[in-house]
């Protein structure tokens, strides 16, 4: 009976949906959200809060996640999932070695993302001073349209690729500088694929700009893409094309044989 459900839900026999609500209970804790109640991740995640105890008590009983009467949080644990991927994958390492070059030559911290749905996923950095609010990490995830990594990897995507993110993507301002104009944001990845690199000007956060380029792979297709953030109050936004971007695009180039 109960797979009947699952098939009817899904419309897919193999589709396990508890599976499906379980990692989405992992996923409600973040960097912002290290410490939620039942009735958060139940408001998160979009399910019932009887389901969403069920999920906490198993990832609780199994040590993903501790429990300290009121709040639930992840555990050290949870971190073996993320290792999962990082020691099954030689990503990190390739292009670890460019982020610090381009670190050395600028002395600004350099990150690589690649696209998960509507965000961002940093899987490599370099990072030399703290320069946002939250600290950054491998594992990381951020809104694709107010950031530089984002818009450098969307920008070039197919047409129909773009239209479909267009049409779903909640583009909330993270600052006053935010674009949340899907019209607007069509016209600046337009102009980030014909400049062949993206800037974004405190749109993620105030007080930081960033500056990126897409990893152009042997097959022409854009996964990864690659980017400096800095200081607005040390680099003038006119400056950070000037700066940066040799770097940046000498990185790329060298990249481009690996993938």
């Amino acid at each position: 009976m109960q797979d009947v459900e699952i098939e009817e839900q899904s419309g897919d026999r193999d589709f396990v949906a508890s599976l499906e609500k379980g990692l989405l209970v992992i996923e409600a804790f973040d960097a912002s959200r290290q410490r939620l109640t039942l009735s958060d991740v139940a408001k998160i995640t979009g399910i019932t809060r009887a389901a969403a105890r069920r999920y906490l008590r198993t990832l609780t009983k199994l040590n993903y996640a501790d429990f300290d009467g009121r709040y639930f949080s992840l555990s050290p644990r949870i971190l073996r999932l993320g290792y999962a991927f990082l020691s099954s994958t030689s990503l990190s390492s390739r292009l670890q070695p460019s982020l610090e070059r381009i670190s050395e030559e600028t002395g600004e911290s350099s990150s690589a993302a690649m696209m998960d749905g509507d965000d961002i996923v940093y899987i490599a950095r370099s990072a030399t001073r703290r320069i946002m609010s939250i600290g950054l990490g491998v594992g990381s995830r951020l809104p694709a349209h107010c950031t530089s990594l984002g818009r450098a990897i969307l920008a070039y995507q197919p047409d129909e690729v773009v239209e479909a993110y267009l049409e779903r993507a909640r583009l909330e301002a993270r600052t006053p500088k935010t674009i949340t104009s899907k019209a607007k944001l069509r016209e600046v990845l337009q102009a980030t694929r014909a400049q062949g690199y993206a800037i974004v000007d405190e749109e993620l956060e105030l007080g930081l700009r960033s500056i990126a380029v897409p990893l152009i792979q042997r097959n022409g297709q854009v996964t990864i893409a690659l980017n400096i953030s800095a200081q607005a109050a040390r680099v003038p936004l006119g400056e950070m094309g000037t700066r940066y971007l040799p770097s940046l695009k000498a990185a790329g180039e060298a990249l481009h044989y690996m993938f």
